[in-house]
């Protein structure tokens, strides 16, 4: 029996030590000294609030790191580092800026610092390329082919990760981040398995998704599409064919485009309309055509133990569990 009620950090923890492919020459994660505690004492809202505003938090950057607060995080390599990854995490309002610093890497020897738009995790990115609004190769950004021209990289969604590969001791980098207001989020890993969030696409022609890495209730209680079909409130699959829906998606993965759908919603409604997932990964995907201004509001919660159970004897969740 799979043991549902860990905690996000602790969620996230198992999935970066699991990666087993990063991206390009990366081949796996190599064994470091990172503990739970040091990883996870960045996604404690207290440490931001005790920060001064006018002070730049700086604290060494790990070959394996988790970091969800702004500052400086210096990379020195005390003995050769082939495969590195660090993710970024902001609040679901929020993107990401890196700034490359003080680089002395030897680029012809070998050596690479990567800026990824995104997270890549066991070969699946997020978000996936149907929902990103640039190509994939685009998302990467690496020092040694742009050098001076691009030394900052802005991300276009609240996560963002950097990739890097060190031969010799003694060489460094610094990383500065920053986090910046993003007034109509699109493509969302949350924090919490709990929570709240209105998702707007103001006559934009993308995809937006909100991802919850647990099993969770989803309450919809608000859906508002710019236009009107005459399709059920929830209909499988003809919503694909108005152009503006919002889909319901489980998995285990983080590619949406690799998880199953649920269910999926193609007219306005309000009230409130619950669902429970006993997946994984629980995502709120919209589609929108750009000629509407569409909106979707809702809530959720992690499910505990015995709901779990109970959804195992659901038809609906089943793959949930089988995959």
């Amino acid at each position: 029996m799979r043991v549902m009620e860990r905690t996000f950090r602790e969620q996230l923890f198992f999935l970066v030590l699991c990666l087993s492919v990063l991206t390009g020459d990366s081949r796996y994660i190599e064994n470091n000294d990172i503990s739970k505690d040091e990883l996870f004492s960045f996604f404690n809202p207290e440490l931001k609030r005790e920060t001064p505003e006018e002070l730049l938090y700086r604290r060494p950057l790990r070959c394996l790191d988790m970091i969800a607060v702004e500052g400086q995080f210096t990379f020195t390599a005390e003995h050769p580092q082939l495969s590195c990854a660090a993710f970024f995490m902001a609040e679901p309002t929020e993107v990401i800026s890196v700034d490359y610093d003080n680089v002395d890497i030897d680029c012809r020897g070998g050596d690479f610092i990567t800026v990824f738009d995104g997270w890549v995790m066991k070969g699946e990115k997020f978000p996936s390329s149907q929902d990103h609004p640039l190509p994939l190769h685009e998302r990467y950004v690496d020092y040694c082919d742009s050098g001076s021209l691009k030394r900052s990289v802005r991300s276009s969604q609240n996560v963002a990760m950097v990739f890097f590969r060190i031969h010799n001791a003694g060489s460094s980098f610094t990383l500065t981040v920053r986090k910046h207001i993003n007034p109509f989020p699109c493509n969302v890993i949350s924090q919490s398995p709990e929570g709240s969030f209105t998702m707007v696409i103001p006559q934009q022609h993308r995809n937006c998704s909100f991802s919850i890495i647990y099993p969770v209730e989803i309450d919809i209680s608000e859906f508002s599409l710019g236009h009107n079909v005459n399709f059920p409130k929830r209909s499988m699959p003809r919503c694909a064919e108005a152009g503006d829906f919002v889909q319901l998606l489980g998995g285990s993965g983080i590619d949406t485009s690799k998880l199953l759908p649920i269910t999926d919603f193609c007219i306005s409604f309000s009230g409130s309309t619950h669902m429970k997932v006993g997946c994984d990964n629980t995502v709120v995907r919209m589609v929108s055509s750009g000629q509407f201004v569409n909106r979707v509001s809702f809530s959720y919660r992690l499910l505990d133990s015995q709901e779990l159970q109970t959804i195992k004897l659901n038809n609906v969740e089943d793959f949930c569990f089988n995959n």
